[in-house]
């Protein structure tokens, strides 16, 4: 059947409307389809291609002509930043290698969350925007070669991964593509290793003239005058200031540093033993530095927590940062070398060439960085960098070795296990720690017998959580760690990712089989940094007669309800994104008092302070009513297996001691123990085994003193007859003697 005239028209336009589209696909089908800003950075392009090629990256054509690529950082150069998970940013670069476009696709950076304003990385990263891919850009203010650009106030880690991550990427695409030669000197890499076959006796004089061991030496005045003109800190000791008069020529630092993977260096300046230790370590390619030093700076600074990155001192070697994280850092213990000096402070750093992946090469030359921080304020520091340059001595390198030749370790281990091996003294701390508490709880019927010893134990379980678990370990749960574990489950759940934080891992199993055994009570009354902070406030608020108060039973049992209900939410929202619950998440006020320091913005800190100063006047205020980690763990360790802490009929009816004096009121009128509140602090058995205290105690006490009491003795008074001369009384009978 013939269809109309007018909707033959209108099919042919609409036929040729597809055509149009289809051929003008090309144009829109690339890269700049997903990211439409690329054609701001590229307007002479006529077509963008697709990601492809390694490492990946999208061609961008003028005609037939490439006139440059672009790519995301992620998929070139992963860079583990301060939150352990890389900043993945979009990097255009020119045929000539000049940057053209770079901006922040996603970051989960901790201090950026939350603390300081996220536009500063931002334009942190609009910065490189016109440098050559092969700049050496050097973050924050300093001497020596390199461009420098200041480092985002408080945030000097992230700046610096920022940085490692734009020009380490741009260098390979670069490299990939041509656009330079080479990458890092692969081919001049290529041509020489270290010399592992080769040693020779040597003292510290002989490696320091032969330039085996790098000095670095910088005096107060020094370090006074590259800060000339800047900000003072207003610290009464800040070790930059201007020197008191007749200390410009005092030591800030006076650092010493070697690679020590050739044994002529390791073995004389670590010994046999632990030389052999630290080869153990290296996977292919790795590289260890020695750094050693005096003075009134150090050189290990604030970076030295979990899963951080040494902010102070780094390597550079063609314009590429390399940084260590804490992970990266062998123990230095003492030094048989002859005429070696003494040093306060002194740590090996291992250049993970698989993990980090910086095409980091030990044998050519290498420049050593020490940034120098001023702190002007709360949350604001300014930067110094003082450089010194390095190259291995040529007797120590030779020629590749022949197939199987060469004393090369085996095959790298996981990155989990080279976590795991680099903080074998925080883990053992860790156990040793959860090793007393597991004492604690399995002869807690006789320490009970014994309050003045289980109070200071106690107390001193709570600092040692405060301190080390908490402010040094940072090794604080948090309610997200349980939505990240569910959603892992539900999904692609791999060991790895949980094994990446080895004191977190080992406190979740700990967690988990006290949970099964004995209820939500051991981790919140013994574990949790934050609820012993608060614990620690009250008890010194008590010991000053600090008046507490409490609500009443019905108001209390209802408040219970509150973090319940925060729990619902959150976990609701992470149903939709983890990373929207973590930032909802800021209801705990673990991240400001605990892993932050307190080193946030006043709205944070004044919340944290808040809840902790709530504490001094009703115990554990937060524990009890806002906690949805808490809640978490009441949900979990419902159905426990085990009850440890003792009652009596007698409980409750009549006595209400314990549910007196229960500290986070977890015991009701009749006697019962509310496990899904209950804190395990051993209060209640400390009564209960108390026979001054408990009523069944004490009246079984006062029986056993009444029947081991003596009969009382006759007594005659003076004065008066004999009995039996007495009326009513037999009389008594003389014998003969």
């Amino acid at each position: 059947m013939n269809a109309p005239r007018w909707l033959r028209s209108w099919l042919r336009l609409g036929a040729l409307a597809g055509l149009l589209a289809v051929a003008s696909l090309p144009a829109f089908a690339g890269i700049d389809g997903q990211y439409p800003e690329l054609r701001k950075a590229f307007p002479e392009a006529t077509r963008f291609g697709d990601v492809e090629g390694n490492p990946p990256a999208a061609a961008v054509y003028q005609g037939d002509k490439v006139v440059g690529y672009a790519f995301e950082t992620v998929m070139v150069a992963p860079v583990p930043a301060y939150s352990g998970k890389p900043i993945n940013i979009l990097v255009a670069i020119g045929a000539d290698g000049a940057i053209r476009s770079a901006r922040v696709l996603h970051q989960e950076e901790p201090i950026l969350l939350v603390g300081i304003p996220v536009q500063k990385l931002y334009d942190f990263v609009d910065r490189y925007i016109g440098h050559h891919v092969d700049d050496q850009i050097v973050v924050g203010n300093g001497g020596g070669g390199g461009t420098h650009i200041d480092a985002i106030s408080s945030a000097t880690v992230t700046s610096m991964v920022a940085n490692e991550t734009i020009m380490n990427a741009a260098l390979k695409v670069a490299a990939s593509r041509h656009i330079i030669a080479g990458a890092g000197g692969d081919e001049a890499g290529s041509e020489v290793t270290v010399r592992r076959d080769r040693y020779q006796r040597a003292d510290w004089p002989a490696l320091v003239a032969n330039g085996a061991i790098g000095h670095l030496h910088l005096t107060r005045q020094q370090v006074a005058d590259a800060f000339q003109g800047q900000p003072e800190s207003g610290l009464v000791d800040d070790p930059t200031a201007p020197p008191p008069a007749g200390h410009g020529a005092d030591n800030f630092i006076d650092l010493w540093f070697a690679d020590v993977t050739p044994p002529t260096v390791g073995r004389n300046l670590l010994g046999e033993a632990a030389y052999a230790d630290l080869m153990k370590r290296l996977g292919q390619g790795d590289t260890a530095v020695a750094v050693m030093a005096n003075g009134i700076y150090s050189f290990k600074g604030l970076g030295y927590v979990r899963g951080g990155i040494f902010d102070r001192v780094h390597l550079i070697q063609d314009g590429r940062l390399v940084l260590f994280h804490d992970t990266d850092l062998v123990q230095m213990g003492g030094s048989p070398l002859a005429g070696k000096p003494d040093f306060a402070e002194q740590a090996i750093f291992i250049v993970r060439h698989a993990v980090a992946a910086s095409g980091f090469d030990a044998v050519r030359p290498w420049t050593l960085q020490l940034m120098v921080n001023r702190q002007i304020g709360p949350l604001q520091s300014i930067y110094h960098t003082f450089t010194t340059d390095y190259h291995m001595p040529p007797g120590y390198t030779t020629a590749p070795a022949s197939a199987g030749g060469g004393d090369r370790s085996a095959a790298p281990k996981a990155l989990w296990e080279q976590v795991w091996l680099g903080r074998k003294l925080d883990i053992a701390l860790l156990l040793a720690g959860l090793g007393t508490l597991t004492l604690i709880l399995a002869f807690q019927d006789w320490l009970v017998r014994y309050p003045h010893l289980l109070e200071r134990i106690r107390v001193g379980f709570l600092v040692y959580t405060l301190v080390y678990i908490g402010w040094y370990s940072l090794a604080q749960l948090s309610v997200v760690n349980i939505f990240t574990f569910i959603h892992s489950v539900l999904n692609s759940f791999q060991w790895s990712t949980f094994l990446m934080d080895p004191l977190v891992f080992i406190l979740w199993v700990f967690v988990a089989a006290t949970l099964l055994l004995l209820g939500r009570g051991v981790y919140c009354g013994w574990l949790c940094p934050f609820g012993a902070l608060q614990v620690l406030v009250n008890k010194l608020a008590r010991r000053f007669k600090v008046p507490q108060f409490e609500f009443p039973p019905y108001v209390h049992e209802r408040l219970w309800a509150i973090k319940y209900i925060i729990l619902l939410v959150l976990f609701g929202i992470s149903l939709q994104s983890v990373a929207t619950a973590e930032h909802y998440a800021e209801v705990e006020p673990f991240k400001t008092a605990i892993t932050l320091h307190f080193a946030r913005s006043w709205g944070f800190v004044l919340y944290a302070v808040a809840l902790v100063a709530v504490s001094a006047f009703n115990n554990k205020f937060y524990c009890r009513y806002v906690c949805p980690l808490g809640a978490g763990l009441a949900v979990s360790g419902r159905f426990h297996l085990f009850e440890w802490l003792r009652r009596r009929k007698e409980c409750g009816r009549p006595c209400q001691i314990c549910a007196n004096e229960c500290e986070v009121r977890a015991i009701n009128q009749i006697g019962q123990i509310n496990f899904n509140e209950c804190h395990y602090c051993l209060d209640c058995q400390v009564t209960y085994a108390n026979d001054h205290k408990c009523p069944p105690l004490v009246e079984r006490r006062k029986k056993r003193e009444r029947a081991a009491r003596p009969l009382p003795t006759p007594v005659v008074l003076s004065g008066m007859p004999p009995a039996g001369d007495r009326p009513g009384t037999t009389p008594t009978i003389p014998t003969n003697g």
